[in-house]
């Protein structure tokens, strides 16, 4: 959890991440908070005593400008301290230590529970890789029409299941963004809005100009460049799937963000200059 302080002092620079906002649920006025965009997921570095090192987090904030954002009555709690701080909305992941009993009815009603209570707009989060559970599509479309739960971040990388969802969802004012740039022209073109994007934390100009590309209709150019991000996104995602938070932590260590520490049991990894055949497919683009 964010401390108030940090919070408080990068809320400006937050907030325009959601400039598009047209009203938020609790206004009761409009439509829900506008989630489109491109989002880097932001590294939250530990001391040496397993506490998040808010001094640090805190420069990384500033250093990126933006900000992307776990038993059903602890994640309730989360999201209810998150708005007090000033988030303005709460990407929830789904809930996997019991996953054997995980059914699409278990997944609704927790998020239907989070979402009732919550003061601030509720994401959905499905990253079947690290949690080995994939938010079944009849439960997204049950939960778009809840009217705080405004949309969803995929990262398992199939398209087919994000178009789906996309034409499934259309009638709602749910919005849909891709868990990585790796497929992320191919999620534009099914109809998501945005992504929430490791590569952002590297190359921040190629992802956003990919971005633009594909809201303006310029496809053959988006597909050019989307070609040449496949190669550095590959390495992050190696990277992290080999290291891990502290895989992660040095990923942004070559925009001089400092990821401190790794918290326990991840072991951090020495700090150096890191992502070098990432840097080098960068240079390239």
């Amino acid at each position: 959890m964010l401390g108030p302080q940090v919070w408080s002092s990068v809320r400006q620079g937050l907030s325009r991440s959601l400039s598009r906002n047209v009203g938020g649920w609790a206004s009761g006025e409009g439509k829900k908070v506008d989630i489109s965009g491109i989002y880097p997921p932001v590294t939250t570095p530990f001391t040496a005593t397993a506490e998040v090192d808010y001094g640090k987090l805190e420069e990384n904030l500033h250093k990126l400008g933006t900000f992307p954002f776990r038993a059903t009555q602890a994640t309730v709690e989360m999201t209810v301290s998150m708005a007090q701080v000033g988030a303005d909305a709460a990407m929830v992941v789904t809930p996997c230590y019991y996953r054997g009993r995980m059914s699409s009815a278990a997944l609704i009603h927790h998020y239907t529970k989070v979402a009732d209570f919550s003061p601030i707009p509720v994401v959905l989060y499905s990253v079947p890789a690290n949690t080995g559970l994939d938010l079944p599509v009849d439960a997204v479309v049950t939960l778009s029409q809840h009217p705080n739960i405004v949309g969803m971040k995929d990262s398992g990388g199939d398209v087919t299941r994000i178009g789906l969802i996309v034409h499934k969802t259309r009638k709602q004012d749910f919005q849909v963004l891709a868990g990585s740039a790796g497929f992320l022209m191919a999620s534009y073109a099914l109809g998501a809005v945005g992504g929430v994007c490791a590569l952002a934390n590297v190359l921040g100009a190629q992802v956003c100009q990919l971005e633009r590309l594909c809201c303006t209709g310029q496809w053959e150019e988006a597909q050019k460049l989307q070609h040449r991000l496949i190669e550095p996104n590959a390495a992050v995602s190696q990277w992290q799937r080999g290291h891990g938070v502290a895989g992660g932590g040095q990923s942004v260590s070559s925009l001089e963000q400092d990821p401190g520490l790794a918290p326990g049991p991840t072991q951090s990894l020495p700090f150096r200059k890191s992502f070098e055949r990432t840097s080098q497919c960068g240079n390239s683009l």
